[in-house]
């Protein structure tokens, strides 16, 4: 939600056009209800953009038009300013209104001004605030870790949806591998192709499970005391998925164990409302550490940068889970697993440096909002 709003918002500047408040899938598998105004506050969202983009919350009447009749496309993923400017700016002389229906990954990662670039990140920095119910349980949360000591924020991302999205069922039962894949094949944009699980993961596509997340914490030198805030949503296996993690750092929590069921009561079946108070953990934490490089992780990354380059340790999960495998056919001692761990993340911490460009393949080049290297100081 926050990069494609960014995006959007971008655009709106690019082609001088006034914006609508965004509005928020309903039908994704998380169902979640919640709108622009239960996440975010809007009211500052458009007062701290007023001086560079026109943003109202309704589309005025006087067009005869709502969002729900006008014209609809799909921008074309990954463009630049020629494509807006060109081909999408023109339909607007025809419809007057359009809603653009999809808005993921619609702006490319590189060739823009530096102009467009940093306005995506005072929208992502400074306008996209949470509403102030979600920002005052953040921080309560926040305040309760640090007077523990200091924390990791792991993102463990082995939700149900995560592991049915991506094909993965490493570590799980027949059941449970028959129940994944069956819950993938219950969605049509995630059924395209047949995936093979094994093949996955030896790709370093599949989130590392709890157990292997564990094996890697402490190769990477994480002592039993450490304190780890599990930032994700229910693990699948639930507790018995978590018990080597739990085994290993008996100090692991999640928000549900900090607050009182009062405090999150507002924000229950609302998934996305959720996602925002691990965001706000994730981004005051010490260490972040996500197990697979969704959009969360790419943010809270970007964010940790953004913020002074804390320290954020990215899993190369294509090598760890060889090493993983090496290690516990014996081939490897856990001194020898360790140290190659160790050398294979010196330079993945969030570091500053400029972005990785792929000519041609922007999907493949290393995400915007994840390395806003034009919007950072210091990078090298």
């Amino acid at each position: 939600m926050r990069a494609a709003i960014c995006d959007m918002v971008t655009v709106a500047r690019l082609l001088n056009l006034t914006m609508v408040v965004p509005e928020l899938d309903k039908r994704s598998f998380w169902a979640d209800p919640s709108n622009f105004g239960d996440i975010f506050d809007k009211n500052h969202f458009i007062d701290s953009l007023r001086d560079e983009v026109r943003i109202i919350k309704r589309v005025p009447k006087k067009l005869g038009h709502t969002s729900a009749d006008a014209f609809e496309m799909p921008p074309v993923s990954w463009s630049n300013e020629s494509y807006y400017l060109q081909q999408v700016l023109p339909l607007f002389d025809k419809y007057k209104v359009i809603h653009f229906n999809k808005t993921d990954a619609r702006l490319a990662n590189n060739g823009l001004s530096v102009e467009l670039q940093r306005l995506r990140c005072r929208v992502n920095f400074q306008a996209l605030k949470f509403t102030p119910q979600i920002e005052a349980l953040g921080n309560k949360l926040v305040r309760i870790l640090k007077e523990k000591g200091s924390f990791v924020a792991l993102h463990l991302r082995y939700e149900m949806d995560m592991l049915a999205f991506s094909g993965c069922s490493h570590g799980c039962s027949e059941a449970e591998a028959f129940e994944l894949k069956t819950m993938r094949y219950a969605y049509p944009w995630w059924r395209e192709k047949e995936l093979v699980s094994e093949e996955r993961r030896s790709q370093g596509m599949c989130p590392l499970t709890p157990e292997e997340t564990t094996l890697v914490l402490q190769a990477l030198g994480f002592r039993k005391d450490t304190q780890i805030y599990i930032a994700s949503g229910e693990i699948y296996g639930s507790e018995r998925r978590l018990a080597a993690l739990r085994a290993a750092f008996p100090r692991l929590v999640k928000k549900e164990m900090l607050l009182r069921p009062g405090d999150l009561q507002q924000f229950q079946n609302h998934s996305s409302q959720m996602a925002a108070l691990d965001f706000m953990v994730s981004v005051a934490s010490n260490i972040f550490i996500p197990t697979y490089d969704g959009n969360m992780a790419k943010l809270v990354e970007g964010h940790r940068r953004y913020l002074g380059f804390k320290k954020t340790i990215v899993p190369d999960r294509k090598k760890l889970v060889e090493l993983i495998d090496l290690f516990q056919n014996k081939t490897l001692s856990w001194d020898e697993f360790a140290v190659a761990v160790r050398l294979a993340h010196v330079n993945r911490v969030g570091k500053p440096r400029y972005r990785n460009v792929i000519v041609d393949k922007p999907k493949e080049e290393e995400y915007f909002y994840a390395n806003p290297h034009e919007c950072l100081s210091n990078n090298k």
